[in-house]
């Protein structure tokens, strides 16, 4: 069923409203990387463990020795700020973004898309109703700055995503396009913790996906490295779960951002979950870049912050 059906699913991707009443099978994920050997990216030391369950090996870490002495491996790209908001900011944000409407998307998600119109097959990009972001959340990419990481990092979309439980809500393993999206791939959790699957990303039929073939225009922009093959080939069975603790910031850059698929399971959603995700422009598209002309409108749009309250939002 290629064609979007009610609840905003098409194709491969579902939801439980949608394998009810069309009697879909869902893709099982969870139990294709349950299979492989997995492991978990702590926070607090930036290095991955064996094991699924991210809360015991975070907690492991204040044991004596840490990690019962285990050294951990390296698995860079991954950056995570436990505590990048309050409970306050967190209540805030959430209450501002639900007075916003809110749009159906697929596999049981909920989202609010600010940011220009993107053909990712067309490799197409144009303004349309862009008009900047709301007030609310301003203070969130203010805060950027305070990141070493983000210092110079130029927002141009943000995307409120919702999961929800009682909707089988989840995202397939995917890497987020490399036409367009730049190095950085930020997000902000919020109401309940969760976790990002990571699975390495093998070309199957000699045919890349993901616009990845624009990588090879900007590699020696890139922020973190990219992993050689040897590397590669240890991680061929694994999967890694990097931990999205309630009121943190995650960024992946690197090779987790191009080498690694990325995922949310349905399993690993218990609660309403509410994330703010930030884009970046490819090098390209920045001042000095080739394709500056196309976006220098755009960012002046992204300057703006809009009150909700005050200015109408068509859904």
């Amino acid at each position: 069923m290629d064609y979007p059906r009610p609840c905003g699913c098409k194709g491969r991707r579902t939801c439980l409203s949608c394998e009810a009443e069309f009697g879909i099978v869902r893709s099982d994920f969870y139990t294709t990387f349950q299979d492989s050997e997995s492991y978990v990216f702590c926070p607090r030391c930036s290095k991955i463990y064996p094991g699924w369950d991210w809360k015991r090996v975070l907690s492991e870490h204040a044991d004596i020795p840490q990690h019962g002495g285990a050294q951990g491996e390296n698995y860079p790209g991954v950056y995570i700020d436990l505590d990048f908001l309050s409970t306050a900011e967190e209540e805030n944000l959430v209450q501002g973004l639900d007075e916003l409407p809110w749009d159906i998307s697929q596999s049981g998600r909920r989202k609010q898309n600010f940011g220009p119109k993107t053909n990712f097959k067309k490799t197409r990009l144009r303004p349309a109703q862009f008009a900047g972001f709301p007030q609310v959340t301003e203070f969130v990419q203010r805060r950027f700055a305070e990141v070493p990481l983000l210092a110079n990092f130029q927002t141009i979309e943000q995307c409120s995503l919702e999961y929800a439980p009682e909707r089988g809500a989840s995202i397939d393993p995917h890497i987020d396009d490399c036409w367009i999206w730049g190095e950085r791939i930020v997000t902000v959790n919020m109401l309940s913790d969760s976790v990002l699957t990571m699975s390495l990303y093998r070309c199957a039929d000699g045919k890349l996906k993901y616009n990845l073939h624009f990588l090879d225009q900007y590699r020696d922009h890139l922020l973190g490295q990219l992993m050689d093959e040897k590397t590669l080939l240890c991680h061929e069975h694994r999967i890694v779960r990097i931990p999205m603790p309630r009121r943190s910031l995650l960024v992946l850059y690197g090779s987790p951002r191009y080498q690694w698929e990325h995922s949310v399971l349905r399993e690993d959603i218990t609660e309403r979950r509410v994330c703010l995700a930030y884009r970046e422009f490819t090098p390209m598209y920045l001042q000095g870049g080739s394709e500056f002309k196309q976006s220098e409108d755009i960012f002046e749009r992204a300057k703006q912050f809009w009150d909700h309250r005050s200015v109408k939002v068509d859904s």
